[in-house]
């Protein structure tokens, strides 16, 4: 699994969600609506879901693989953390 491209398509300030992530793999599939938040300890990467007739929310799409899921994590992690610091680049200036 490649990971062509990572685009924050959100950012959020207020609240514990931080931004809207849209991850293209191998320059084939596009997921979208992944979420960057907070939380109590730490922030993490929670992928696309949707509430089902329970109420209870399930992924659309998710990683198999503990590896699979740190890579992607790792990689949107870094990308908003690249994104905030460009922002704030900007806003010096």
């Amino acid at each position: 699994m490649n990971i062509s491209d990572i685009r924050i398509r959100k950012l959020l300030k207020d609240g514990r969600l931080r931004a809207v992530v849209s991850v293209t793999l191998d320059n084939a599939i596009a997921v979208h609506d992944i979420k960057v938040v907070q939380g109590d300890e730490r922030i993490f990467v929670a992928m696309p879901s949707r509430k089902d007739e329970t109420g209870t929310f399930r992924d659309v799409v998710h990683p198999i693989s503990p590896e699979s899921r740190k890579e992607i994590e790792n990689s949107i992690l870094a990308a908003y953390e690249e994104y905030l610091a460009a922002e704030e680049s900007r806003n010096l200036q």
